[in-house]
Formats: C-alpha cells, sequence, structure tokens
C-alpha cells in the first residue's frame, strides 16, 4: 500500500531579531540637563557642559566622515558610521542601566535609616560617611556620568542623520538559532524513518 504524496508547502520562515539600544531608551534610563544640573548642584560635583558634549561629538563624527569620503562607498559609510553610533548609544545605555541601579540602592540604604533599631544603617564614627550617604554620592557620580554620555550619543546621532541623510536606527541582527536547526534537522531525519 502506498501513500499518497503530499504536495510540500514553502513554510515561511520566520527569523527573530535581536533588538538594538534605540536613543529613546538612553534618555529613559540617563538624566537630562536639568536633572544633571540638579544632581552636580546637590552634591557638589562639576556642573557639564552639556550642549557642548553634544555638538563636540557631534563635530567629531562629522569631521571623520569627511575625512574618510574619498575611500569609502556611501554603503560602506553608512554601516561604518552605524556601528561608531551605536558604540556611543549602547555605552550611555549602559551607563544609564548602572546610574538606575545605583538609585535604587542608594533609595534603600536611605530608606533603612528612617528604622531606628537597626544598628548596622547607623552613621559611622565622626568623620566618615555612613554606607547610605556614600551610596547617595556613587550614584550621584554615576548621574553625571550617565548624563555625559547621554549627551555624546546624542551629537553621534544628529551626525548619522546629516552625513548619511536619514535616522540612525540601532542595527537588529537575526537571532542565531543554529543549534535548533540541527536539532530539527536531525529531529525530521530520524522521524522519517518511521514513515
Amino acid at each position: 500500500m502506498t501513500k499518497p504524496v503530499r504536495p510540500s508547502r514553502a513554510s515561511a520562515r520566520v527569523i527573530p531579531l535581536r533588538k538594538g539600544t534605540t536613543l529613546e531608551m538612553v534618555r529613559l534610563a540617563c538624566p537630562d540637563a536639568a536633572q544633571a544640573q540638579r544632581i552636580s548642584e546637590s552634591f557638589g560635583l562639576a556642573i557639564l557642559d552639556s550642549d557642548g558634549i553634544r555638538d563636540l561629538h557631534e563635530r567629531l563624527i562629522i569631521e571623520t566622515a569627511d575625512a574618510l569620503k574619498d575611500g569609502l562607498s556611501e554603503r560602506a559609510m553608512q554601516i561604518h558610521l552605524q556601528r561608531i553610533v551605536g558604540a556611543y548609544v549602547g555605552s550611555a545605555h549602559g551607563a544609564g542601566q548602572f546610574y538606575t541601579r545605583a538609585v535604587t540602592e542608594a533609595r534603600d540604604a536611605t530608606a533603612k535609616l528612617a528604622n531606628d533599631g537597626r544598628d548596622e544603617d547607623l552613621d559611622g564614627p565622626v568623620g566618615f560617611d555612613s554606607q547610605a550617604q556614600r551610596k547617595r554620592e556613587f550614584a550621584a557620580d554615576m548621574g553625571v556620568q550617565s548624563h555625559a554620555l547621554r549627551m555624546a550619543a546624542e551629537g553621534a546621532v544628529a551626525a548619522y542623520e546629516k552625513v548619511v541623510g536619514e535616522t540612525w536606527k540601532p542595527f537588529e541582527r537575526p537571532v542565531d538559532n543554529t543549534t535548533d536547526t540541527v536539532g530539527r534537522k536531525a529531529a525530521k531525519a530520524q522521524m522519517s524513518a518511521f514513515d
């Protein structure tokens, strides 16, 4: 007895994409200029020239592209700048996430101080900061640093748009499923033995 032959359907293969970090994600994670200034004033830190950082990085990328224009095609320039801007955005996002964790730890440590029954959270000996104070100061440092990196990323993104002529978007690479594919092929081959 023969089996009827089924026509093979070409199955559409969906390739999941690994999402890249966007400038909006950076803006959500890193302090803006007003918040960075409040942090600097509250903790006695240097007040950054946010616009200066942004403009400098924008000029840097534009001048870099100008120096490379004779040696790169338009597509090669776009790919190169895509990678450079992606590095700026990724760095700022990482700093913003670190800053967010530092703020959470500082808030937790400060909230514990309100509980009078906890000896380990009390202020240290005279002349030494409490653990909560050190965490607040660390969070403030991270806030200013992440803001500086945000401004550098914003400058790089603006330069990309001027040089390439389109808005920068993160590169989304396909998720590597080579092990799944090999496993599926092996399972299909084994199951065909039962036909």
